[in-house]
C-alpha cells in the first residue's frame, strides 16, 4: 500500500467517525429527505456494485456478462491500493448517490507536468433523489481527492443526463478524445 493509500484510508476513518461541518450538511427536499456524506468503505461494496449496474443499464449499456466479479475485484484492489475512492450519498443508512475517481499516470506532458489523471466513474443517483444537488456534493468530493492525489487534470465520460452537470461544474470537451475498444468477453473469473 502506497503513502496515498494508507493516507486516504485514514482520512476515510477519519471522515467516516467524525464529519465535519460541510460533510455533515444535510440537504432537505419537500420530502423531508436529510443527506449526509461518506467516503466508500469495504462494507458498502456490494451495494456499490449494485447501483453501479443499474446506472449502466440506465445509460443503455448491453448485458452480456455478469459484471459482479469484475466489478468487486476492481473495486478492492484498487481502495486497497489507494488508486480509487468513492464518495456516497446517504439517506440514513441508504445510499441514494454515488461517485467515483479513479488514479492513472500518464507521462507528464506540458499541460499535465505530474502525469496524473482522475478519471470520473460510478456517477450514479436514485431518480428518487436527483435535482437535490447531491451529484453536485459529490463531485465537489471526488475532485477534492484528485487534486489531493495530485492530479493535473480529471477526465470525464459523461452520459446525455450528465454533460450539463458536468459542464456546470467547470468541464470542458476535449475534441482530441478518442478510443479503440478490444472484441473481449470475459470476467475477471476467467483470466
Amino acid at each position: 500500500m502506497n503513502d496515498y493509500s494508507n493516507k486516504n484510508q485514514q482520512m476515510a476513518n477519519d471522515d467516516n467517525k467524525q464529519m465535519t461541518n460541510t460533510d455533515n450538511k444535510q440537504i432537505s427536499n419537500n420530502n423531508s429527505k436529510r443527506i449526509t456524506y461518506k467516503k466508500l468503505t469495504e462494507n458498502e461494496v456490494d451495494e456499490l456494485i449494485r447501483l453501479r449496474i443499474l446506472q449502466l443499464r440506465e445509460e443503455g449499456a448491453k448485458e452480456d456478462i455478469d459484471l459482479v466479479p469484475n466489478l468487486k475485484d476492481f473495486y478492492r484492489r484498487h481502495m486497497a491500493d489507494g488508486t480509487f475512492v468513492s464518495w456516497l450519498a446517504m439517506d440514513g443508512d441508504r445510499i441514494v448517490a454515488t461517485s467515483g475517481m479513479s488514479f492513472v499516470e500518464k507521462p507528464p506532458y506540458f499541460s499535465n507536468p505530474s502525469g496524473k489523471i482522475g478519471l470520473l466513474s460510478s456517477m450514479y443517483t436514485d431518480p428518487e433523489y436527483r435535482r437535490m444537488g447531491i451529484a453536485k456534493q459529490l463531485l465537489s468530493r471526488v475532485f477534492e481527492e484528485a487534486k489531493n492525489y495530485g492530479c493535473g487534470t480529471v477526465q470525464v465520460t459523461a452520459s446525455d443526463m450528465g454533460v450539463k452537470l458536468y459542464e456546470a461544474f467547470g468541464c470542458t470537451h476535449n475534441p482530441n478524445f478518442m478510443q479503440y475498444k478490444f472484441d473481449v468477453k470475459h470476467s475477471s473469473s476467467d483470466l
